[in-house]
């Protein structure tokens, strides 16, 4: 098979449609044979092979519970088909105080890193998704869709007034590399050169593996739906945990133990911390699969330590486990999803997009007031996403790199 990112076929520009394309993934010789994309039958054999050859603890790390409890346990099955206990239906009189408060800001001319709750006054909408976001994301299961706008009644700059604002009751903004506000769609068919560029797989239209971001809460808000595809999928971390801690509880300790981390988009190319954490009652999983498998025509660099047999398991451990028990949240246009980065596992379906459809969210990263307290191996990351001088920067069409 030829190493170029996406295997097109001579017919492929015929066709109205954009065809979804496997992403090829090029491995590093001197890591375990994994890739970003998943394997189960090599996960299994992995699996199989390290509990006939190795001696595996049966004990959790210490400090770890034996099983976790409270409303962030759930499966898929618990909440598909039942939209009306996790969708909020903006009314009305909300969408009109959403409306007036986008122009009115407009109408200010200030800059939009001046949007917060002062300059976006949404006095019946703002207090209710406030506690929303308090009972349901942070303390609750996890996730929250707002739903009723409509991003065709706005310009560009509108909708990215309306979500910033809106959002502002939710959190404290939150830095994506150089940018607060990151646009999430299929840029490989935009410029060939690209394709040597694209680190993550956000920015095609392959599906991604279960993973989170970075920060307390991650938003989306769908400006664009694809044609077909593209379906979101969620599932709880804390699930995940308590059948990892009961049937591989080495596995936990593999998790709790030190990564190395490629940052691909930082100054420092890599860093060195635990995926997992216990924290204050709180169990938190961050990570994000790329950082130690490389993503399509990039693998892990040679100059990093190849991950473990046993990091390699964990890996698709959590991605296998995350997908049995996911819910699957299907986006219409306007959607704000708003989930728990903390409690959350989110990946998506691969899709296609055509003229008249095309997919593209935008992201914000917040910080709730009542968030949780941040493990001290996560504080320098936070403190860089919402505490050190930044300046609020909001592209207005997407780019590569945040």
């Amino acid at each position: 098979m030829s190493p170029s990112l996406f295997l097109i076929s001579s017919k492929f520009f015929r066709y109205p449609i954009q065809k979804k394309m496997p992403t090829v993934q090029i491995l590093n010789k001197t890591q375990p044979n994994i890739t970003y994309l998943p394997d189960r039958k090599i996960w299994q054999q992995r699996t199989a092979r390290r509990l006939a050859e190795e001696d595996l603890t049966k004990e959790l790390p210490e400090g770890f519970p034996e099983q976790l409890e409270g409303p962030k346990i759930w499966k898929g099955e618990d909440y598909q088909g039942q939209e009306d206990r996790w969708v909020y239906q903006l009314n009305p009189q909300e969408l009109d105080e959403v409306h007036q408060a986008v122009l009115d800001f407009e109408t200010s001319e200030k800059p939009l890193s001046a949007i917060d709750k002062d300059t976006f006054s949404l006095p019946t909408l703002g207090p209710k998704l406030k506690q929303l976001i308090e009972d349901d994301v942070i303390e609750g299961r996890g996730f929250l869709v707002v739903r009723g706008l409509d991003p065709d009644r706005y310009t560009r700059l509108q909708n990215i007034i309306a979500y910033a604002g809106i959002s502002s009751y939710v959190g404290k903004r939150g830095l994506q590399a150089k940018h607060i506000l990151a646009h999430i769609t299929d840029l490989v068919t935009s410029k060939e050169r690209q394709l040597e560029e694209i680190l993550a797989p956000a920015y095609t239209n392959d599906h991604q593996v279960f993973h989170t971001d970075a920060g307390d809460v991650i938003s989306l808000y769908a400006i664009g739906v694809a044609e077909t595809g593209g379906e979101s999928k969620i599932a709880s971390s804390w699930t995940v945990y308590n059948e990892i801690a009961r049937d591989r509880p080495d596995l936990i300790e593999t998790l709790a133990n030190d990564w190395v981390f490629q940052n691909d988009y930082s100054e420092t190319g890599s860093s060195s911390r635990p995926l997992l954490y216990y924290h204050d009652k709180h169990l938190i999983i961050q990570y994000a699969r790329r950082n130690f498998t490389g993503f399509g025509k990039n693998p892990r660099r040679d100059d990093l330590p190849p991950i473990t047999e046993a990091q390699a398991e964990a890996l698709d451990y959590l991605h296998y486990t995350a997908e049995k028990y996911h819910l699957q949240v299907n986006f219409q246009k306007g959607d704000i999803q708003y989930i728990s980065n903390t409690s959350i596992f989110h990946a998506r379906n691969g899709y296609t997009d055509s003229k008249e459809n095309r997919r593209h969210l935008l992201r914000l990263w917040l910080r709730p007031e009542n968030a949780w307290d941040t493990p001290e191996q996560l504080k320098e990351l936070w403190n860089k996403l919402y505490v050190n001088e930044r300046e609020e920067v909001f592209p207005l069409e997407p780019t590569i790199r945040h």
